[in-house]
């Protein structure tokens, strides 16, 4: 026999937590076909992995790509990373199904950002699984729909509850979405218009997901104050329409909140143990990143950004959303030291600072510098917030159900997807916790940081031929140097690989070599109904 691909001497990481082990693997077509010591077998490449660990490609359980890639398939940030597969649609909003309505309102507010290089040529989930086979990946891709999508081509932007009729009309979007190959139901109920939808609608949209098998994966209502009672809806969700819980970037955001996410976990296992199926993911850093918008009060959002634009400029509501963010600072007098602008366009002076910092040299209050940001630049304008702290990481990583997920977008150190200062962890999320997490601090073993990459997260996806080095497993490998492997981006300096990612493979085909992108784009839409082990009900 002859191997496509033949990778020899390294340290073999299965993906399930197992120890490690020497052993060569051999790679036929997009299958592992071998696994053992090869002796006198032929390839038509060989790559040598000694003093290397070979994994299973890395699973982004939680990511943000779903414009990113049509804009450049070969997923930069990501693929350097080892990720080999990326699960977008998160926190509620998700390519399609899209309207005129919400086309509309992508045109005004998302397109530019992209330098109008995305064509919106798709309305449902399988033209835009279509479009991104088309113009060519380089990493796998998987889906869940997003709650917001479904609710404002429904409702639009109004806050308000579905009438019997709407919510039907609401039901057969995500039956079509799953139809269609989607993963699962993904809500951000702190951002408009899912925060708008009360407990009880969502829970009827996932019995439709349930219905198909698929997951419900929520940015929860609340990550400080109120982080217990929103895990706790989630929990409701999944209990009432059995359908399993995947708990986004599980944290404690602010300072009066830290320590929280131990009682959080505690209420998480609980539910476990009284047959709840309850997950979660986490990035490895203590800040956060989101758009600006999202610190205004609910009520200023409905409508969408064009109203929201227009009470910004209205005395009466203006003065109501400034005694809003005033709120932030009475709470936490640090609180504006703590928010770093990360893009914007027209004042990229400001980019890197802080709202104090801007505040200091507009000569405005830290709240009327929001204001102007956000009229400035009509919305667009995103920024990192610091608020958790490093034992809560620790904490949540120790944790045998948190999963890794880097709540980022396959971004490029040039051209468009270079812009602005985006949150490090778009490129570093899985160096950082192999390098960082794993070899330097000792938080958790080798073998539970890729546990955590690859079979977990393919576990709960329903996966059963990724997430594992096994014969007859789908050939997404990584080989990386565990003495070295680290993130480099930064907070000041992000657009920056990681270093220690040698190789990786792609469904069989070599993506990047010796660290550097081979060009190939080997990815592959996983729509729902093609994944193995997974019956459709």
């Amino acid at each position: 026999m002859e191997f496509d691909i033949l990778i020899v001497g390294g340290r073999v990481f299965d993906g399930t937590g197992n120890p490690w082990f020497y052993g060569d693997i051999g790679v036929l077509g997009d299958k592992i076909a071998f696994i053992g010591k090869a002796r006198g077998v032929d390839a038509k490449r060989v790559i040598d992995a000694s003093g290397l660990a070979l994994a299973p490609g890395f699973i982004d359980m939680h990511s943000h790509s779903d414009l990113e890639l049509l804009v450049d398939g070969r997923a930069i940030s990501k693929i350097h990373q080892g990720v080999t597969l990326e699960v977008v649609g998160n926190c509620g909003s998700s390519a399609a199904p899209l309207n005129d309505l919400l086309k509309a309102h992508m045109e005004k507010f998302v397109l530019p950002e992209y330098d109008w290089q995305i064509k919106l040529d798709w309305s449902t989930m399988g033209e835009y699984f279509n479009k991104l086979e088309k113009g060519g990946i380089s990493l796998n891709v998987a889906s869940h729909v997003g709650h917001s999508n479904v609710r404002a081509c429904v409702l639009g932007f109004d806050n308000r509850e579905p009438t019997s009729r709407e919510l039907e009309d609401m039901k057969k979007l995500v039956a079509d979405a799953m139809k269609d190959g989607a993963v699962g139901l993904s809500t951000g109920l702190i951002y408009p218009p899912s925060c708008y939808a009360k407990t009880e609608e969502i829970i009827e949209l996932a019995k439709v997901v349930a219905d198909y098998g698929g997951i419900y994966a929520s940015h929860i209502r609340g990550e400080g104050e109120t982080l217990l009672e929103a895990v706790r809806e989630a929990i409701r969700i999944g209990r009432e329409a059995k359908v399993p819980v995947e708990i986004s970037h599980f944290k404690a955001s602010g300072k009066l909140n830290w320590g929280k996410v131990k009682d959080a976990a505690k209420i998480i296992e609980e539910a476990r143990e009284m047959g709840v199926d309850v997950t979660a993911d986490q990035y490895p850093y203590i800040a956060a990143s989101t758009s600006l918008s999202a610190l205004l009060p609910e009520w200023a959002h409905e409508g969408g950004a064009e109203k929201l634009l227009e009470r910004l400029k209205n005395p009466e509501s203006l003065n109501k959303i400034k005694s809003h963010l005033e709120m932030y600072k009475r709470r936490d007098p640090e609180y504006w030291n703590r928010i770093m602008i990360s893009y914007l366009e027209k004042n990229k002076q400001f980019l890197g600072k802080t709202i104090s910092e801007i505040s200091s040299m507009l000569n405005l209050s830290p709240e009327d510098t929001v204001i102007k940001l956000l009229l400035d630049e009509e919305t667009r304008v995103s920024h990192i917030s610091f608020g958790m702290c490093e034992e809560d990481v620790e904490y949540v990583m120790r944790l045998p159900w948190v999963m890794v997920g880097s709540d980022g977008s396959a971004v490029a150190p040039e051209g468009v997807l270079g812009k602005g200062k985006p949150h490090p962890r778009y490129y570093g999320t899985f160096p950082r916790v192999l390098g960082v997490y794993s070899r330097e601090r000792k938080v958790i073993s080798l073998e539970q940081a890729i546990r955590k990459m690859t079979y977990l997260p393919a576990w709960r996806l329903g996966l059963r031929d990724r997430g594992i080095i096994r014969e007859g497993a789908y050939a997404d490998i990584v080989v990386f140097d565990p003495k070295t492997v680290i993130d480099n981006a930064t907070f000041i300096d992000p657009h920056r690989l990681p270093s220690g990612i040698l190789h990786v493979i792609v469904n069989g085909v070599v993506t990047i070599y010796n660290g550097v992108h081979t060009g190939a784009k080997a990815g592959r839409v996983l729509r729902r109904r093609s994944f193995e082990g997974l019956k459709t009900l």
